[in-house]
């Protein structure tokens, strides 16, 4: 496509422009370079790639999903050291596969997004970039993830606060928590990893609990010599094992999406856990949750309810009300006195885009475009916003499997979008507004009926201004990958085509006329 480019009057252009340099940018950069793509960068505002995995390094992260699924079909990794991967493995993966697939010389690091709108004159996008580089690209693809933006709890007082505070995902390893009274407020899913680990060090912990999460043992260990080798010599092996996995969590979503009755039955399993590891009845009330599990995320952990048993550690149930310079003042009127304030209180998972940040047709902003809860067609593309696409956006969340699926998925149809508009030479391509709609409506109401909603819960899955699920995909991985196997033109309004490129374009996916797909 890089015949197509015309330079801006102030700046570069670019045929491609991929924003974030997680999973899902990486995994977008290296589909486009096997396409035969090249005029195309990945914009990361960090100094390195990894996403998630490279901001996120509190003490004992590490991922909730067996690491065979947790990577990408295309690069399996022989070299997990356990069945769930510590946060600097998966790191190195992800840089390895850069490397491994010559994606490195089409990174720019410290060039964060700062604005992106689309230029209905030229028919590009107009992107301006924190390190003052100005670009005009055809296609932006957003790749920065559900999961990017700490959410930090509007609490009283809390810029009075004197002593030290960060959220998990900037942990301060130079702060030294040995002998300090420190707060946690949050029980997610991050809260559960780092809380046995920074138990023993400090002098007292005071963990803040709004909602008790249902917690199952983790079915983690380290992964032997013989099994490495398999992996190694015997690929075979470690695909079967793959598919043990995937096809082992997948069941799953027929209890979360379609008989949500069948969840009593793991919440046994969870109670069973509980009971097993916390022997003071009145702890054990504190920690049992009063919704069904799977309305919100579930955890696994073998050591988070043990280290709330040592005596040093407080589990608070009380709500905070305020913040005061040395301490934290919850609802019942007790002051627990704090040295360091450390927030596990999760991502803006119902809004991943701050405002100003992308703007489409007629100047509308995406939240305005999302002011009744975020949407999008197959998660994907939005009407208002031509050669626009996300990775991970609306309702492409999983609460059964790996998003790896859902990413390559994603990446897959997206690059049929870009062979279409190669090959029949479309200067834009932008969802029709009815399609988007239809699709909306129909996952909205297969959400009705999953546990997310049924559960008796408010989680962060759901819009808080609207209460709409905005943020999970209500079926299998499987039936995703099937509605976007194919890329539907006729789904799509398309402009003029452009003059003809003097070379011939790769093979492309030929449009399909059957329809939008359902999900």
């Amino acid at each position: 496509m890089n015949a197509y480019s015309s330079p801006a009057p102030d700046g570069e252009a670019v045929e491609i422009a991929i924003i974030g340099a997680g999973f899902a940018g990486l995994c977008m950069a290296i589909r486009l370079k096997q396409a035969g793509f090249n005029d195309f960068f990945v914009a990361e505002q960090a100094d390195a790639l990894g996403g998630t995995w490279r901001d996120n390094h509190y003490p004992g992260c590490a991922c909730d999903v067996q690491s065979h699924v947790y990577s990408f079909s295309f690069a399996p990794n022989a070299h997990w050291s356990r069945q769930f991967a510590p946060q600097a493995e998966i790191r190195a993966y992800l840089e390895r596969c850069a490397a491994d697939f010559a994606i490195t010389a089409h990174l720019r690091f410290g060039m964060g997004l700062s604005r992106a709108v689309f230029d209905e004159s030229h028919q590009r996008w107009a992107l301006d970039f924190t390190d003052g580089r100005r670009v005009s690209a055809r296609v932006l693809i957003c790749g920065t993830g559900g999961l990017s933006r700490p959410a930090l709890p509007a609490i009283a007082g809390l810029a009075d606060f004197q002593g030290k505070r960060f959220h998990s995902q900037h942990w301060d390893h130079h702060y030294a928590l040995e002998g300090k009274r420190v707060a946690v407020i949050g029980t997610g899913a991050s809260a559960i990893q780092f809380v046995p680990r920074i138990a023993a060090r400090v002098a007292h912990l005071s963990l803040f609990q709004r909602t008790p999460p249902w917690i199952l043992p983790k079915p983690d260990r380290p992964l032997s010599a013989a099994e490495r080798w398999l992996f190694r010599h015997l690929p075979f092996t470690q695909r079967l094992a793959r598919s043990t996995i995937y096809w082992a969590l997948e069941s799953r979503v027929i209890a979360f999406s379609r008989y949500p009755w069948l969840m009593k039955q793991v919440q046994k399993v969870a109670l069973r856990h509980l009971h097993r590891q916390i022997a003071a009845p009145a702890l054990r009330r504190t920690l049992t949750p009063d919704y069904t599990i799977g309305c919100k995320r579930i955890l696994i952990s073998n050591d988070y309810y043990p280290a709330l048993t040592h005596s040093h550690v407080q589990v608070v149930s009380q709500p905070v009300t305020r913040i005061e310079a040395d301490a934290v003042v919850t609802a019942d009127g007790v002051r627990h006195p704090v040295d360091c304030l450390i927030f596990g209180t999760g991502f803006q998972a119902t809004e991943p885009l701050p405002r100003g940040l992308i703007t489409g047709r007629n100047g509308l902003d995406i939240l305005d475009a999302w002011s009744d809860g975020a949407h999008a067609y197959l998660g994907t593309c939005l009407p208002g916003y031509p050669n626009f696409f996300m990775i991970i956006g609306p309702n492409t969340g999983l609460g059964h499997n790996s998003m790896i699926l859902m990413i390559e998925a994603q990446v897959a149809y997206i690059l049929q979008a870009l062979e279409q508009m190669r090959s029949q030479r479309l200067e834009t391509l932008e969802v029709k507004p009815d399609v988007e709609s239809r699709y909306n409506e129909q996952i909205q109401r297969q959400l009705q009926r999953a546990i997310w909603s049924t559960g008796g819960c408010r989680s962060w899955y759901l819009d808080p201004r609207t209460g709409k699920n905005t943020t999970l995909w209500p079926g299998s991985t499987w039936r995703f990958r099937q509605i976007t196997r194919h890329f539907e033109l006729n789904d799509y309004r398309v402009s003029a085509q452009l003059s003809p490129r003097p070379e011939p374009a790769p093979t492309s996916v030929q449009a399909q006329s059957s329809g939008s797909p359902r999900p």
